[in-house]
């Protein structure tokens, strides 16, 4: 098959204009030079959330890392998987094996990563996860070249869902985009509300991407009789779902089980306020994300980062600081050598603070639950979320023996 004449232009474009190399003095050296794709979402559903605000987190992570004065040098490329698996899986293919790719980061759509994942096993290379949600790749779909970097389902459904069963809605009824990803959060989400107490009374799954008109799935939620509509699809999806809910006047309660700043940016308070959430990443939590977002912002014209754009950042640091540590060529040379130097050393940066990387690649921070505010609580634009609960780094994602996870056998 083709990849879309988009991708190879992201690509090509990136890749001539992202490298970052040390000052030529003297005679002309060979400098070992670190190869990282930002494969992701430019042009669909997940374009706001990820897009080419992740691009742009990789080259911050570069330049704040300081590759410039370190002996080697970084080229980026960028492609639009167009949230099409095949699309994704040739454009890993071509990155490893043509352009001489060393690391894969981001991806925003689960079925692409599950695949891009095994590319990057089968070629042992490097996959770091920032956007896509299936807990799997930590699960049945771990392997020694990827890491899980941000959220999962099982993070999410534990979350947000057990709080919302906890508060009295009890009885749920699922919206799901009909692929990886929004199977595993209806999976892990039933399995929490039930767990709590809670039953599930029903669900429609959805065509993936390209729905856009959600009234006959949210008109079968309501006449359901179900407490509250989980809805298990992330970006304009939700958007749209949540903007047409209000527009029927359907009166039940929103689990976002996947939502970004970017959609209650898109929303507006007056649409947003009130639904709780789970983020593992705010721009406003603490001195050092702020300071993050201030430099983030500065760069992508006053857009405030979500929580894939600065695990982007994160992980693409944390893998620049073993790379050197191992050295550039051993970096290049061995894949999963590298991802064990990744998970060998403590996560510390300025969105997520300091954290771990566990034996089946799954990284480990706390997780935050979040209110949307009214119009009347925000400060002004950005000033969208109220903190309402933490869940610590070691209770946040789902325990290592549980997952089915071979790496994690003992």
């Amino acid at each position: 098959m083709k990849i879309s004449r988009r991708a190879v232009t992201l690509g090509s474009l990136a890749s001539a204009a992202a490298t970052i190399a040390p000052m030529a003095s003297g005679r002309a050296q060979a400098v070992p030079t670190l190869k990282i794709g930002c494969l992701t979402d430019m042009s669909g559903p997940y374009k706001d959330l990820a897009g080419p605000g992740a691009v742009a987190a990789v080259h911050q992570a570069l330049e704040e890392y300081g590759v410039s004065s370190k002996g080697f040098k970084v080229e980026v490329l960028a492609a639009d998987h167009l949230n099409k698996p095949d699309v994704g899986t040739t454009i890993a293919r071509e990155w490893f094996d043509r352009d001489g790719v060393d690391l894969i980061v981001e991806v925003a759509n689960s079925g692409v990563a599950l695949a891009v994942a095994n590319v990057a096993k089968e070629k042992n290379k490097v996959y770091l996860n920032s956007g896509a949600a299936t807990s799997d790749l930590t699960g049945t779909g771990c392997n020694a070249n990827t890491i899980h970097w941000v959220y999962d389902t099982y993070m999410l459904a534990q979350s947000t869902g057990a709080a919302m069963v906890k508060a009295g809605g009890d009885s749920w009824f699922f919206i799901t985009a009909d692929y990886a990803f929004g199977k595993a959060l209806q999976r892990d989400t039933t399995e929490f509300v039930t767990g709590a107490g809670g039953k599930v009374l029903g669900g429609v799954a959805y065509a993936f991407p390209g729905t856009t008109d959600f009234s006959s799935y949210l008109i079968q939620a309501q006449a359901s009789g179900a407490k509250v509509i989980g809805m298990a699809n992330a970006g304009t999806d939700t958007i749209n779902t949540i903007k047409q809910a209000k527009e029927f006047g359907i009166k039940m309660q929103l689990a976002g089980l996947l939502l970004f700043l970017s959609d209650i940016h898109s929303l507006g308070l007056d649409v947003a306020q009130g639904i709780v959430l789970t983020d593992s990443f705010y721009w406003d939590m603490n001195d050092r994300t702020r300071a993050f977002s201030d430099r983030f912002t500065a760069k992508v014209k006053g857009v405030r980062p979500t929580m894939v754009q600065a695990g982007v950042y994160s992980s693409t640091l944390h893998y620049l600081k073993a790379a050197s540590a191992m050295g550039i060529e051993q970096a290049k040379k061995d894949g999963a050598a590298t991802v064990a130097r990744l998970k060998a050393m403590p996560t510390d940066d300025d969105c997520f603070g300091k954290g771990s990387i566990r034996v089946d690649g799954r990284k480990i921070h706390p997780s935050y639950l979040w209110e949307v505010k009214k119009p009347s609580e925000s400060k002004g634009p950005w000033d969208y979320y109220k903190p309402v609960a933490s869940t610590p780094a070691d209770q946040a994602f789902r325990p290592l023996d549980k997952g089915g996870c071979s790496l994690a056998k003992v």
